[in-house]
């Protein structure tokens, strides 16, 4: 981590000479008001994306804590190469750098939540406060020196563009490979839907639970865009076919009668409902009074009714009878392995519905 601290803030050094440059620091044509006004755009545009991106992703942050900080630093990296590419584009050195504030803001709201998630897995001892106060001061450290060895670079640098970027990428690509090797080494005991998927599809097969440190080595922590197709048929991203929490809205009229009738016995018991689409996606409705437990039940349920139409397209039924023979068990084992049990890590459930014993008496809340 302090590796990854050090070249972090080097190529700040590097950016920051390279943007206060293109500002005009040093010129005699320069005026202040407009160097003033260029910053200020700068950072109004941080904080309107850290606003934007907080509201359309700050549910996803916590369940996929391990990828979005590999994003953070990925985005930092964008924002900070953004400024140091702004004085070859003086024509849109303002739009250049409103990209790296952009790019940076993310970086913000990312790193900043996912180091709470990351530090709560550390703290065995219910000792937050003392892990967060320790990794604040050996950050420090890493400032302190890292800044230090920037201010030597960029002093021997400035007027040799070919060693300030042969430095800057450099130190980039070690960053981001560091950065991918501290997180492919967390080994996380919560339950996301990934995690859930990899660990279910294992008890299927084999009737064993894997370990965390087993499934650490096996979950992505790349974004799935930049994952090819092919990823999909070995069953490990069974989890992007599942839609949980859906409005009662996107369901027709026959699937939801459908549903109703054929196993109306088990939904009345159950605060969830499955309905499984033409291309094999799964939505789930959850009840108005579901708890954290229903919630995972029910993910697990879609789970492995999608391994088994995987396996026989026609047993989509009979994930039913594979839930009350084997469900307990699966849960028992988990928590025996290592795994926390009491909730699924996903994001936030905003549709909820209510239904009685009749169809016709399902609305939506």
């Amino acid at each position: 981590m302090i590796q990854k601290g050090l070249s972090t803030y080097v190529r700040t050094m590097l950016s920051t000479q390279a943007l206060l440059s293109a500002i005009g620091v040093g010129e005699k044509s320069a005026t202040v008001i407009g160097a003033t006004f260029q910053w200020f755009l700068r950072d109004l545009t941080g904080m309107v994306g850290g606003i934007l991106f907080t509201f359309y992703q700050g549910s996803n942050l916590d369940n996929n804590a391990k990828r979005w900080r590999l994003v953070a630093d990925f985005m930092n990296d964008l924002g900070m190469l953004m400024d140091l590419v702004s004085p070859l584009f003086p024509w849109a050195f303002v739009y250049v750098v409103c990209l790296g504030s952009l790019s940076r803001s993310f970086t913000g709201v990312a790193s900043g939540a996912t180091r709470a998630a990351l530090t709560q897995h550390f703290a065995l001892q219910n000792n937050a406060a003392d892990i967060s106060a320790k990794e604040g001061s050996q950050e420090t450290v890493a400032t302190m020196v890292g800044m230090a060895l920037g201010m030597v670079l960029a002093r021997f640098a400035t007027g040799h563009p070919f060693v300030i970027w042969f430095s800057f990428l450099s130190l980039t690509i070690f960053h981001m490979y560091a950065n991918y090797k501290a997180v492919k080494c967390l080994k996380l005991n919560t339950l996301n839907c990934e995690r859930c998927s990899i660990l279910l599809v294992h008890f299927m097969k084999t009737g064993q639970v894997l370990s965390p440190d087993r499934v650490s080595t096996m979950e992505h922590v790349i974004p799935l865009w930049m994952m090819k197709p092919w990823s999909l048929k070995n069953g490990k991203l069974l989890h992007d076919r599942v839609r949980l929490g859906v409005r009662v809205s996107s369901i027709n009229d026959q699937e939801m009668s459908n549903v109703l009738c054929l196993s109306g016995s088990r939904y009345r018991k159950s605060k969830y409902l499955l309905f499984q689409q033409k291309g094999d996606d799964i939505k789930i409705v959850m009840h108005k009074d579901s708890t954290a437990l229903d919630t995972l039940q029910a993910f697990v349920h879609a789970i492995a009714m999608a391994n088994l139409v995987n396996e026989k397209p026609s047993s989509g039924s009979e994930s039913f009878s594979w839930m009350d023979s084997h469900y307990q068990d699966f849960i028992v084992k988990l928590q025996s392995s290592g795994w926390k049990t009491e909730r699924l890590l996903t994001h936030s459930i905003l549709w909820r519905a209510n239904w009685q014993t009749k169809p016709s008496d399902s609305k939506e809340e």
